[in-house]
């Protein structure tokens, strides 16, 4: 079974691996998180939702066994857009971030884009090839 993702439901899965059973989650902007302070359970709602998912995309899964849960929190920003700028106030730093996993899959073209910012070797939004 491959790894899918439903833009419509925000969810998406992974297959077994490693014998830990199917994976699925929700990829949906919450609440503020403070990864120190965080409550890392994951509640009868999410709960809920993942079965209602099963229900829905999977029906032979729907009563599975629940294995075990984890939250599995990352930084983001507001709208999903990497975080690529000048600091405000301190003219040598940048500040880079707002992606987690989808920005780890891109570091290299945004590390790259950063190294060209910073040189004046690229304008602001030139595309980036590999």
């Amino acid at each position: 079974m491959p790894v899918w993702l439903h833009h419509e439901d925000e969810t998406y899965g992974l297959p077994d691996i490693e014998n830990r059973g199917l994976k699925i989650s929700s990829d949906r902007h919450g609440e503020p998180f403070d990864p120190e302070t965080g409550n890392r359970t994951v509640g009868k709602r999410g709960l809920r939702e993942m079965r209602a998912y099963l229900r829905c995309r999977l029906p032979e899964l729907q009563d599975s066994p629940l294995l075990e849960t984890r939250v599995c929190q990352y930084e983001n920003t507001s709208n999903g857009d990497f975080l690529i700028d000048r600091h405000p106030e301190i003219d040598n730093a940048w500040l880079v971030g707002g992606g987690s996993g989808h920005g780890f899959k891109h570091g290299p073209a945004v590390g790259q884009h950063v190294v060209g910012r910073i040189l004046d070797a690229t304008e602001p939004g030139e595309a980036i090839l590999i």
